[in-house]
């Protein structure tokens, strides 16, 4: 799919200093959303290197955690390949 304005990443704390935290929802899998560039206003947004943001899969529905970790002139962001977010019960 693709991103869309309208749907963008929600900022969910701002620390005084230090990284910010995020999060997205979407359709679209973790392989699509952390192509380079596949947040297009990212930098408009405020996201910074470092940030990090939480990628929420409604379609399989899975969650993971990633990072910005870079910022291009045209105000698209990348987000690292993330870190599967899994709950378990084992019993």
């Amino acid at each position: 799919m693709v991103y869309s304005t309208s749907n963008p990443p929600a900022l969910e704390t701002q620390a005084i200093a230090g990284p910010r935290k995020w999060r997205y929802t979407s359709a679209d899998p973790i392989a699509t959303v952390n192509t380079a560039g596949y947040i297009t206003n990212g930098v408009a947004l405020g996201m910074k290197v470092g940030d990090t943001v939480e990628v929420r899969d409604t379609a399989t529905p899975t969650t993971n955690l990633c990072t910005v970790i870079s910022t291009s002139a045209n105000g698209s962001v990348d987000i690292s390949d993330g870190t599967p977010i899994s709950q378990t019960n084992s019993d």
